[in-house]
């Protein structure tokens, strides 16, 4: 049951996000996915199962995790208007899995 309320949520948080697009407040539709509504989903079923230090640590990787984040969203900004938007969004998207994965790997060691 608890994986339909997750579905849920993020079905809710996508539309939203298509709400919003549609709106003269379409810039929002870029605030949403910021709103904590899955990191907060991460914390609950982080302190369910593990102990305080687990959290405190996922939560620290949380904040680490912005770092990728604000790679792809500056390749976006930057790829956007030079190229097509698919292609941007793949580059970026590679872009933040090549800043992400040695993150990954930093924190593992």
């Amino acid at each position: 049951m608890d994986n339909i309320y997750r579905a849920l949520f993020g079905a809710g948080i996508a539309l939203l996000i298509s709400l919003f697009s549609k709106t003269k407040f379409f810039f929002v539709a870029g605030l949403v996915p910021l709103f904590p509504t899955f990191a907060l989903l991460a914390h609950v079923v982080v302190h369910q199962e593990r102990s305080i230090e687990d959290l405190k640590s996922t939560i620290l990787f949380g904040m680490l995790s912005l770092i990728p984040y604000f790679a792809y969203l500056l390749s976006m900004y930057f790829l956007v208007g030079r190229m097509p938007f698919w292609v941007s969004a793949l580059s970026s998207v590679a872009l933040w899995c090549v800043v992400a994965l040695p993150l990954v790997y930093m924190w593992r060691s």
